[in-house]
């Protein structure tokens, strides 16, 4: 037994190595520039021990999109779980954490915000939204339901809900790349952004069917934050 799980830690831990190295090439060059010898070349391994833990390039990147989901459900489970919290902070907080981890890493966010809504990373982009959605949106559902049943939420309809709440913050996402990424020397249109953040809300709670004004002042909150740390 002692053998099998030294063994297994082993093949994790290379496995997880390439995948490391993929997501770099993946920041630095794009998902279609990227190719298989970049990777060996990086790693000095041969092609036969690639295609020991990928098959594909293709598989390389679902194993990428499955970590990254798996990553973030992390920080959600411990949220949807806590029997104390109700479903309306549960929601706020979900948020809360997504956006306080970007905060805390403002740099590299944006560094990799750069190269992540660039065109040679549309396949990629698209696959992890996938990925978000088929793992996230149970969760959420649960969430939704919980806000039903306390009578915060009035939808009749949490698992399509949950969906429509992933499409609203993508093309947030979209936008704000937009406004923080602007031309060099040109200053970003921070209250725009602010704005923005505020009709997403807004958009939001009409989904949900809840008192107006229950997430659009916390993320107001969030996004003059924002608005600091950029000044």
């Amino acid at each position: 037994m002692m053998t099998r799980s030294v063994k297994a830690h082993e093949y994790a831990e290379k496995r997880n190595a390439i995948l490391d190295v993929a997501q770099r090439y993946i920041t630095t060059k794009g998902y279609e520039q990227m190719t298989t010898q970049d990777i060996l070349e990086a790693l000095q391994i041969s092609r036969g021990a690639f295609y020991h833990y990928f098959e594909s390039k293709q598989a390389l990147l679902m194993a990428l999109v499955e970590r990254a989901g798996e990553q973030a459900e992390q920080l959600v489970l411990p949220i949807v779980s806590d029997r104390e919290m109700s479903a309306q902070d549960k929601l706020r907080r979900v948020f809360a954490v997504l956006n306080q981890y970007k905060q805390e890493n403002l740099d590299p966010v944006f560094a990799f915000m750069r190269v992540w809504y660039a065109d040679e990373n549309a396949l990629f982009r698209q696959k992890l939204y996938q990925a978000r959605v088929k793992r996230l949106a149970p969760w959420l559902s649960q969430i939704i339901r919980e806000g039903v049943a306390e009578g915060v939420f009035t939808t009749p309809y949490p698992d399509q809900a949950a969906r429509m709440i992933f499409s609203l913050l993508e093309d947030f996402g979209y936008v704000a790349v937009e406004l923080l990424l602007a031309e060099d020397g040109v200053h970003p249109d921070t209250e725009r952004l602010v704005q923005m953040g505020e009709a997403t809300a807004d958009a939001l709670e009409r989904v949900l069917g809840m008192k107006p004004g229950g997430l659009r002042q916390s993320w107001r909150e969030d996004f003059l934050r924002w608005q600091d740390l950029l000044a």
